[in-house]
């Protein structure tokens, strides 16, 4: 950190600053923006009246009323948001096995679930399966297959011949037989309401059954890790039919009413209209190819569910798929930046780039050239080039807002771009998972290994403080700091007794906060070399990112936790989700004005309803002047008001200092629009003295005198 310099017209001791308390004035904290969209869909559901149902690996179930021209969540009830499969009974019951916590019914199309826990010993389901009677058969990851046959209330083990357990996949066949997918198993047929269990693998080279569907003439398909495997004979003889299918991981199948029959695969949507004994591939406009679920309504329109890309639907036979994410805010957004016009980008898993232009209002994803989606990390340097950490493409750049993307990876000898950073001096550093750091002096062009000292070289964060010192978090080695623009590193671990740190930060004050897993919050305010613990008041210790406004303020997200903030440089942390419907935040960002920005994982972006900051504009006129008021009141205890007005628009740095002339804090730094605007302070923890708040804008500076008496 650099320096402070005393200003000639202070004297006196120094005071230490606690930063202005802010009270949010609103029920809620927070309120989602209009996506991103997209995310991970695991199982897609149609009942009669047409409804769609996505179930997704984060953000729980969603429901379409219209063909997927838009959705709408429809967890009420449901007590976690992973869902792994969708079953429907006969009459129109919904079930949905949720991770690891077992299996739910809606009896109201998705409006409100139960859980149904009475005998199901291990909750860990993979698949489901009702008969035309309504018995229930549940497949489980390591216990086999449980029955019910009173709508879920209560459930019966039927494993009797069954030798794997590990049931990826059922079917019902018209007579009521059911046929069993294992992992590594191969499939089990039975004949008895699940009594028991035959073997029926004669032909299937490939064991690990991942989907299992049967058309109307009673033939049975089987998609495997190795390709498609027929029956014409109840299971009896399998035969591969896998001609033209360029890709043998068959994750789903579906057969629409023409009898044409659709594989989902991790290269896209393959189709056979002459019963598997041909395929072709069918993934125009499917700009995501991990298809894990398939479902074909009564028209004959197909929907796929992707691996990160939310939902695409086809009305004519998979020739050509369109998006159909509307409402679907399902995306794990990894990162977020913002650029000097305001501008949000959001880095996500699976669906690349988003930008909004319009405050979150609505989002467009600007992936063009980007060569993989899943981005780990967004920065901007001064020019407003974008830069991109990938997961397994490197980095990427754009110079045009984010319209086209060019790969800029020579001498980035490691793909996997955990973190970016920038410096005042335009130097990139780019912090890899496996290869350490990288910097570049030339905008990306080339880039040199910077690891002299470096003795862990999963870098998880990176940070730079105003004397452009680089810390760079790591996962299992602490945190490294540079001083020398990344040629040599030291270890800063004193006091950090969790050697996991997931993010790091740097407050106005030059204070470095790091964010571990398992341990909370570090803070050190001695330039990284040494470390206390900042844990008070979270409830959550998973701490994934950190981020910090202009006032000082500190913000984290958790795992599970939500999001916490400081308003007293990490003494007491209190939760702030209100609001926030998902609970795993997995970034955050602060906008000029005060907004912060939260990522999570499978709810998309949310935006903080007010400032985060202090200042607030409290009149429209215009001054033809620039002014700095006395505070009010003055002295004062332990709240008071400064106000100042802007005749023109510009950047506004409003800052205080104790009597030596050394800074303590920054109620203001950003863009303002020409106005008169007022900042509280809150001075809860100082002693009684004289303070300085200086306003600079542009040309104009002005410093004022106040007084705090206790």
């Amino acid at each position: 950190m650099k320096p402070h310099k005393s200003l000639p017209w202070l004297t006196l001791s120094l005071l230490y600053f606690s930063n202005p308390e802010f009270t949010v004035a609103q029920d809620n904290f927070w309120q989602q923006t209009n996506g991103p969209h997209g995310g991970f869909v695991q199982s897609l559901l149609i009942n009669s009246q047409g409804y769609v149902f996505a179930g997704t690996e984060r953000g729980g179930i969603f429901r379409s009323t219209d063909n997927g021209d838009s959705w709408q969540p429809a967890n009420a009830g449901l007590t976690i948001t992973f869902v792994r499969c969708l079953a429907l009974n006969p009459s129109g019951h919904l079930f949905a096995a949720m991770g690891e916590v077992g299996l739910f019914r809606s009896t109201d199309n998705g409006g409100n679930w139960t859980l149904l826990d009475g005998g199901l010993i291990n909750t860990d389901i993979w698949s489901l399966a009702i008969n035309s009677k309504g018995d229930i058969f549940a497949g489980k990851n390591g216990d086999g297959i449980f029955l019910s046959t009173d709508n879920g209330s209560s459930w019966t083990p039927v494993n009797n011949g069954l030798t794997n357990t590990s049931v990826r996949s059922l079917a019902i066949n018209s007579s009521a037989h059911i046929f069993v997918g294992t992992n590594g198993g191969g499939i089990f047929l039975s004949k008895d309401n699940g009594s028991s269990w035959t073997p029926v693998n004669s032909g299937l080279t490939s064991t690990n059954v991942r989907s299992l569907t049967i058309n109307a003439s009673g033939h049975i398909f089987a998609g495997t890790n190795g390709g498609i495997f027929l029956s014409t004979d109840n299971g009896s003889r399998w035969t591969p039919v896998n001609s033209g299918l360029t890709n043998t991981n068959v994750r789903s199948l579906a057969i629409n009413p023409s009898g044409h029959i659709f594989a989902g695969t991790r290269s896209g949507v393959f189709l056979s209209t002459d019963g598997a004994n041909s395929w072709k591939p069918i993934k125009t406009g499917l700009s995501n190819t991990d298809v894990r679920s398939l479902a074909i309504n009564s028209s004959g329109h197909i929907f796929a569910g992707t691996n990160g890309g939310g939902v695409f639907r086809s009305q004519n036979d998979g020739d050509l798929w369109m998006a159909a994410n509307v409402g679907f805010a399902n995306t794990e957004v990894l990162c977020i930046a913002i650029d000097s016009g305001g501008n949000l980008f959001a880095g996500t898993f699976g669906c690349g780039i988003f930008r909004s232009m319009n405050d979150g209002e609505t989002w467009t994803p600007t992936n063009e050239g980007l060569q993989t989606i899943d981005v780990w990390s967004l920065a901007i340097n001064t020019n407003g080039y974008i830069f991109a950490g990938t997961r397994g493409g490197g980095a990427f750049l754009s110079k045009n807002g984010g319209d086209s993307w060019a790969p800029i990876n020579n001498g980035l000898l490691n793909p996997d771009v955990r973190s970016l950073a920038i410096n005042s001096s335009g130097n990139i550093f780019a912090g890899t998972f496996g290869g350490g750091i990288f910097r570049s002096a030339n905008d990306g062009e080339s880039w040199m290994e910077a690891n002299a000292g470096l003795t862990n070289v999963f870098v998880s964060s990176l940070a730079i403080n105003s004397d452009d010192h680089v810390f760079a978090g790591t996962f299992g080695g602490g945190v490294f700091r540079s001083s020398d623009n990344a040629e040599t590193w030291t270890p800063a671990i004193v006091g950090l007794t969790n050697s996991e740190v997931w993010s790091v930060a740097i407050n106005s004050r030059g204070h470095v906060f790091a964010g571990t897993k398992g341990s909370g919050v570090f803070r050190s305010t001695d330039g990284g070399a040494s470390w206390t613990p900042a844990t008070s008041g979270l409830t959550n210790n998973e701490i994934w990112p950190l981020a910090t406004n202009s006032s000082g303020h500190i913000f984290t997200g958790t795992v599970l936790g939500g999001a916490f903030r400081s308003i007293d440089n990490g003494e007491q942390w209190a939760g702030i989700n209100t609001g926030l419907t998902n609970s795993i935040v997995s970034s955050l960002a602060v906008s000029s004005s005060g907004h912060i920005f939260a990522g999570t994982a499978g709810g998309g972006v949310f935006k903080s309803v007010e400032s985060t900051t202090s200042v607030r504009e409290i009149t429209g006129d215009l001054p033809t002047s620039f002014s700095l008021e006395q505070n009010y009141p003055n002295p004062f205890n332990p709240s008071t008001t400064i106000r100042f007005t802007l005749a023109s628009p510009g950047y506004v740095r409003l800052k205080l200092y104790n009597p030596l002339g050394e800074e303590v804090a920054t109620l203001v730094s950003e863009n303002l629009a020409a106005g008169k605007y007022e900042v509280a302070w809150n001075a809860n923890g100082l002693a009684s003295g004289v303070y300085f708040y200086r306003l600079q804008a542009g040309e104009f500076v002005e410093t004022k005198k106040l007084a705090l008496i206790k």
